[in-house]
């Protein structure tokens, strides 16, 4: 795997040192957006982790396959350019325990509408053993024509998701609680509330989460530099 470097993104590191590396992330300026799924690749069930990851200058994929007892990882890493010659759309293959596994992706027309992930106009697929095992995007028929297999016989499982965002006040996500349990809306807000205390501005820094439309966390006197993982 790729070890970090200077000028390149947190996101483009392994998505282990990643997840237990926040500070790092924090201090880079970035919004992170990590999702790993569970499927099966190349007979056995491994963990497929898919981070996109958004500063000033880019956009950055990392695409993530668990190598043998949960040990190595086979990663493609794709730096999303502005510049017009830069192609958006490709593929990548790596061998697993002895079977090609095959990352292909288009964001060619990818919105992103202020987003880490994209929004639409997309896909990113992961091919084993003439199966789509795992398939993002609304893209799929352009997907399957691409890769010219069909979709696999098992559904991936979504076994977590972590978003680290950085310069909003304001940040809205869907979830489940559990497996077979209904998607929630999240929504956490920073805001400045008038205070008559000592603060010099006459403001004090709170936030609020909520779930479904409901109050569920206040944190009042927000301390600078503080943090909070969901």
């Amino acid at each position: 795997m790729m070890q970090d470097s200077i000028g390149i993104p947190a996101c483009f590191s392994s998505a282990e040192k990643l997840s237990d590396d926040h500070g790092a992330v924090t201090r880079s300026g970035q919004s992170v957006y990590m999702s790993v799924y569970r499927t099966k690749v190349a007979d056995h069930c491994r963990l497929i982790t898919i981070t996109w990851c958004k500063n000033l200058l880019l956009h950055g994929l990392s695409v993530s396959v668990e190598g043998p007892e949960g040990e190595a990882q086979y990663t493609c890493k794709v730096e999303l350019k502005p510049w017009y010659f830069w192609r958006k759309q490709g593929s990548k293959r790596f061998i697993v325990d002895g079977k090609a596994v095959n990352i292909f992706w288009d964001l060619k027309a990818a919105k992103f509408n202020g987003e880490t992930e994209p929004t639409s106009e997309y896909y990113v697929a992961v091919v084993c053993d003439e199966e789509v095992v795992l398939l993002l995007g609304d893209l799929k028929n352009e997907a399957y024509r691409r890769t010219g297999c069909r979709p696999a016989l098992i559904d991936p499982i979504l076994v977590s998701k972590k978003e680290h965002i950085f310069g909003k006040k304001k940040f809205s996500t869907r979830a489940k609680f559990h497996e077979k349990g209904r998607w929630h809306e999240i929504s956490i807000e920073c805001k400045n509330r008038g205070s008559s205390g000592d603060s010099v501005s006459g403001l004090q820094p709170e936030m609020e989460i909520k779930i479904d439309g409901h109050l569920v966390i206040h944190v009042k006197h927000l301390q600078w530099k503080f943090r909070v993982l969901v």
